[in-house]
């Protein structure tokens, strides 16, 4: 049984792995990803953590008394914040035949199963926090987005209120609706995130007059829009029909990506799953393991704003 991997170069892989594969890779992902397409991307990191100075006090401006008055003085103050990178990484194992006999390019088939594999690892991660690295739950300052908004009290049980709309756009003032708990925090929704079986709840949504009051937007990228901003239904996978829609003000969740998709192939190695029982043993099974690794970090720096304090949050959720 092997005990260790052996790998070969990108030049002898090069029929299983073509040049571009890692920016197109990185590029599926971020589509697949949900997160990825509405958060803010930063440069790429040049180290595995990187300092995210953020604004923690405002300066305040008075009136000066007429005559003699002095004008008073004031401060701007910083603090430091962090986003690190943590590895993502996929295995999938090929059997030799399988690459000898295929009529299509295999890599092509590979691509689109690694794409998704990262988008659903990252979206779960981000939004509740599934298999979430300790240093993304310091940087997002709680385990996921859902258990930041939960402690923020940014959750709705659309159960209690008159329909859908209301829990979403509507509500009074002391009960808001998702999108208005995160306007009293002094942040604008720039996007949600939904599970794809709210789309048919939201089509239900009519007016008075039988007309839909949610639609699809074909001029915006994403297709659907609630309250003029974009709403996406990812199907990878990743989204809780418990938490079915989750919205924010997605400029103030950043991540940066420290290392490009790095591949290697394993002719020799043991796969094994968590409980340490074989899976794959790719010498005695004539197999052969693309191994596909990125590192990248999340972050949620939470500056202060004139509506919010640091004790706010920009995101909430239904339930």
């Amino acid at each position: 049984m092997g005990d260790f991997d052996s790998a070969i170069s990108r030049t002898d892989a090069a029929p299983l792995i073509p040049e571009e594969v890692s920016f197109e890779l990185i590029a599926g992902a971020i589509e697949q990803s949900a997160v990825m397409r509405l958060a803010k991307r930063l440069a790429n990191m040049s180290r595995g953590q990187t300092r995210l100075p953020v604004l923690s006090a405002l300066a305040t401006a008075y009136f000066v008394d007429s005559g003699v008055g002095l004008k008073k003085t004031t401060e701007v103050d910083w603090t430091n914040k962090y986003i690190d990178a943590e590895e993502i990484a996929a295995i999938i194992p090929i059997k030799k035949s399988t690459i000898a006999d295929s009529g299509v390019p295999i890599w092509d088939k590979c691509k689109e199963s690694l794409q998704e594999a990262f988008g659903k690892v990252i979206d779960a991660a981000v939004l509740y926090g599934t298999g979430i690295p300790a240093t993304w739950t310091t940087d997002l300052g709680a385990a996921g987005l859902v258990a930041g908004a939960l402690a923020a009290s940014h959750n709705v049980d659309w159960s209690t209120f008159a329909d859908l709309y209301e829990a979403i756009l509507g509500g009074e003032a002391a009960t808001p609706g998702s999108f208005g708990m995160v306007e009293d925090d002094g942040y604008f929704v720039s996007g949600s995130i939904a599970h794809p079986t709210l789309k048919r709840l939201l089509r239900g949504c009519r007016d008075k007059d039988g007309r839909p009051i949610f639609n699809s937007n074909p001029q915006s990228k994403f297709g659907y829009d609630l309250d003029g901003q974009p709403c996406v239904f990812p199907l990878n996978g990743a989204i809780s029909s418990t938490y079915p829609l989750i919205s924010g003000d997605w400029s103030k969740l950043v991540y940066a990506i420290r290392e490009d998709m790095t591949f290697d192939i394993g002719t020799e190695a043991t796969i094994q799953d968590a409980s340490g029982a074989t899976v794959y043993n790719l010498f005695q099974q004539n197999m052969v393991a693309l191994r596909c690794s990125m590192r990248l970090g999340f972050a949620l720096p939470h500056p202060v704003t004139r509506m919010d304090s640091g004790s706010g949050f920009p995101f909430a959720y239904l339930y």
